[in-house]
């Protein structure tokens, strides 16, 4: 069966920037490049060595409309939510988020990292939900490293984490609302790699680690850290790892929703009345509250405070 690689119709650095309580986060989608139907933002947080005492989260914001998804790389997240759900996120792990109608929610470094820093890293992606589903209840999908299917090529050149979707015969274990794939793909030096697009879907690859080439041979981009390249038509896609260097990128992809969009902050709708009843459905508390809100907020300002007593927010903000 005859394919067609998909070229690359846009591309650009991604912009870096502060987010929540002052982490550092890369934005390949929602800042130069909006958004790649249905997805609304990825953000890539750190990568970050912070001292002891300096770690920043977010603590407690809203969301109403959409899902997160929170892939953790290195480091750990504690998180809570106005319905009463709480864990800690480890390395690997990955939260699939339905906000759906509405919860107030709280990401926060784990404890330990807190106490001890360390290297922390991960990635925050926002997928739209359609009209018909952004009301349903929210629900949680935390899913540990073991669970997530990790798949490689016959010369075990390349590796496939599949987080959501199907690649290299290995299904997704995290259901979705919106069909969606979402790959982290690893490529030893000088690796090539073809994965499988359905043609309807809309999708982007970001380079988050290494160097290499995005697109088909003869008309690929070359692509380093911080780099995303919006897909073109076609049916697969092709990553290709610099002969010296290896290359991670994420490859997300999914199909559009096709419908308008309404969006302030936290809440993702459909009409700016809708917005309105978000802004005032939170503010009346029909959200919820978490209990403790100030203590993260103290620790917030406290590690913000750690931060520029040892020079690490004034090195950060000299590079954005």
């Amino acid at each position: 069966m005859s394919t067609q690689e998909r070229g690359v119709d846009r591309f650009t650095a991604a912009h870096q920037q502060r987010e929540g309580g002052g982490f550092l986060v890369r934005r390949p989608i929602g800042g130069q490049i909006r958004e790649c139907d249905p997805f609304l933002m990825l953000d890539h947080l750190g990568p970050t060595v912070y001292g002891p005492g300096e770690a920043v989260g977010a603590p407690d914001h809203p969301h109403r409309g959409f899902e997160t998804v929170t892939y953790v790389v290195e480091g750990g997240m504690q998180h809570k939510d106005s319905a009463g759900n709480s864990g800690t996120l480890a390395p690997g792990w990955v939260q699939w988020m339905t906000a759906g109608s509405g919860v107030v929610h709280s990401e926060m470094p784990s404890d330990e990292v807190l106490e001890k820093g360390g290297r922390s890293e991960g990635f925050q992606l926002w997928v739209n939900l359609p009209k018909k589903d952004k009301m349903i209840p929210p629900r949680y999908q935390d899913t540990p490293a073991e669970k997530i299917p990790v798949v490689k090529t016959e010369d075990g050149k390349v590796s496939v984490k599949v987080i959501a979707g199907k690649s290299l015969g290995a299904d997704a274990y995290i259901e979705t609302h919106t069909p969606i794939m979402f790959l982290d793909v690893a490529l030893q030096p000088g690796a090539s790699f073809v994965q499988p697009v359905q043609s309807s879907y809309d999708g982007f690859a970001y380079v988050w680690r290494g160097a290499g080439s995005l697109g088909p041979v003869g008309s690929s981009q070359a692509a380093k850290m911080g780099d995303v390249a919006l897909m073109g038509s076609g049916d697969s896609f092709r990553m290709t790892a610099s002969d010296n260097e290896a290359m991670h990128v994420l490859l997300i992809a999914g199909e559009p929703i096709r419908e308008p969009i309404a969006r302030y902050g936290p809440f993702v709708m459909n009409t700016q009345e809708e917005i309105q009843q978000a802004f005032h459905d939170y503010q009346s508390g029909k959200l919820g509250s978490i209990a403790g809100s100030e203590e993260r907020y103290a620790k917030t300002a406290a590690a913000k405070k750690q931060q520029q007593a040892s020079g690490r927010w004034q090195k950060d903000q000299g590079d954005l």
